[in-house]
């Protein structure tokens, strides 16, 4: 079972799908743990990342639609958490 930590700004390390039917253990900032499924991990990490692209001006792909910059991988690399989130 992988275990994921909660930081003090509320997010996990996250950079990739995990199986879904793979068990996760979430351990928060105040030291409650809760279980979840990778499902519910990836829905999260897809949230994030659509996110991300909105606040970067980027499609539903990736594509940058506007001027040419530079600017990080198009990607994640941590995912918001809270207690409660198999509900």
């Amino acid at each position: 079972m992988i275990n994921l930590k909660q930081d003090a700004e509320g997010f996990v390390r996250m950079n990739r799908h995990f199986p879904e039917k793979m068990t996760l253990m979430v351990t928060f900032a105040d030291g409650t743990q809760e279980e979840v499924s990778g499902r519910r991990m990836n829905e999260l990490y897809d949230a994030a990342l659509a996110d991300f692209r909105l606040g970067n001006n980027m499609d539903a792909k990736g594509f940058s639609r506007s001027p040419v910059k530079i600017h990080r991988k198009n990607a994640v690399g941590f995912v918001p958490v809270s207690p409660g989130l198999t509900k």
